[in-house]
């Protein structure tokens, strides 16, 4: 074997043999959780979430009482009751067949009763009772053209608005003709007409 040869086998055991590096696989993936409301709801301490609880109650407690205010005041601000400044009022005059009423009290053409919207009944109630109505039993005087009459309340009329009353055939008769069938009426409580001011 010749120098040359030697040299030549000298230099291929010396060379490193190169290769294409192999990229290192990427590092897993793993999916980002958010965090969710429930996630964090679960994070909280016990005292906490109580806490939580208790100030958002608190708050739709403060809201539906602000809104059932509200729209209470707004509703019986304008209604014909009794609490309120008497009368007089203005609305339809009706007739009807009485029976038994919403008082508990049953009626014929003869009485001088009255059903007053149940707008106005069902706001004055102060339970399921509606014998036990505040309104049951209080009087009215409803004047047409010069003629009076007064009324006491034993019924609501569920087709009425607020200031409509509806009466027996016989008391509509004597207010005006019954074949008109509806009539504008002047009416207003009793109790709170000042002394000396009645008919």
């Amino acid at each position: 074997m010749g120098e040359q040869d030697e040299q030549a086998l000298y230099a291929a055991r010396s060379v490193t043999v190169r290769r294409k590096p192999v990229p290192a696989p990427p590092p897993p993936q793993y999916p980002v959780k958010k965090s969710s409301l429930v996630d964090r709801w679960k994070s909280l301490s016990r005292r906490t979430r109580i806490i939580v609880l208790a100030v958002v109650l608190a708050i739709v407690a403060l809201i539906v009482g602000l809104a059932a205010g509200l729209s209470t005041r707004k509703r019986t601000q304008n209604l014909p009751l009794p609490s309120g400044h008497g009368g007089p009022y203005t609305g339809d005059l009706t007739y009807y067949e009485p029976a038994l009423g919403a008082c508990g009290v049953t009626s014929t053409n003869k009485d001088k009763i009255v059903a007053i919207s149940h707008i106005v009944f069902d706001t004055a109630s102060t339970g399921s009772d509606p014998n036990s109505n505040p309104l049951c039993g209080k009087k009215i005087r409803a004047r047409l053209d010069n003629k009076s009459v007064d009324l006491t309340v034993v019924d609501r009329c569920t087709g009425c608005q607020p200031k409509d009353i509806d009466v027996t055939v016989n008391t509509f008769a004597t207010l005006a003709d019954v074949d008109l069938g509806r009539v504008l009426v002047e009416w207003n409580w009793l109790e709170n007409i000042p002394a000396g001011a009645e008919d």
